[in-house]
Parts: structure tokens; C-alpha cells; sequence
């Protein structure tokens, strides 16, 4: 009987581990989604302050998205971008 005791004890003490392990986590990706929804509101207002300012919003998000971009990768974009251009007549 002294070993189920143990048993049962390691495994409350396994269970409230499990638990409090999952309530961190949960807790930290909650803070982190918040965390996100911060930065996202800063970075709604430095587009809307370059609005502000006469700078087109659209063509910023272009560059930001272009400058995430190997340099290579962004090259053979261009060049398929190019292409397609051409063969549509618009360049």
C-alpha cells in the first residue's frame, strides 16, 4: 500500500506540474498576442503619420515587403514582373 501512496502522490505531483506548465504557457502567448497587437497599432500609426505627411502608403508596404527580400529573390521577381509586362504591352 505504501507504494501506491507514492504512486498516487507522484502522480498529483506530475498532473499539478502538467497544469501549471500549460497555465504558463497559455499565459505567456496570451502577453505575447498582446505584445503583437501593440506593435501592430504602432505601426498603423507611423503609416498613418507618413500619410499625414504625403507619402503613399501603398508604395511604403511595397518597399517594406521588398526590403524582407533576398536581394536575388528580389531581382528574379522584377525580371518575371518585367516579362509579363512586356508580353501584355503595358512597358
Amino acid at each position: 500500500m505504501a507504494t501506491n501512496a507514492a504512486s498516487v502522490l507522484d502522480d498529483q505531483a506530475t498532473h499539478s506540474f502538467a497544469k501549471d506548465q500549460l497555465k504558463a504557457i497559455v499565459e505567456r502567448i496570451e502577453r505575447l498576442e498582446e505584445e503583437k497587437k501593440t506593435i501592430s497599432d504602432d505601426i498603423k500609426d507611423v503609416y498613418g503619420e507618413a500619410k499625414g505627411n504625403g507619402y503613399d502608403v501603398k508604395a511604403l508596404r511595397t518597399i517594406i515587403r521588398m526590403r524582407k527580400q533576398d536581394a536575388n529573390e528580389r531581382a528574379e521577381q522584377e525580371t518575371i514582373l518585367e516579362t509579363y509586362l512586356q508580353a501584355l504591352g503595358m512597358l
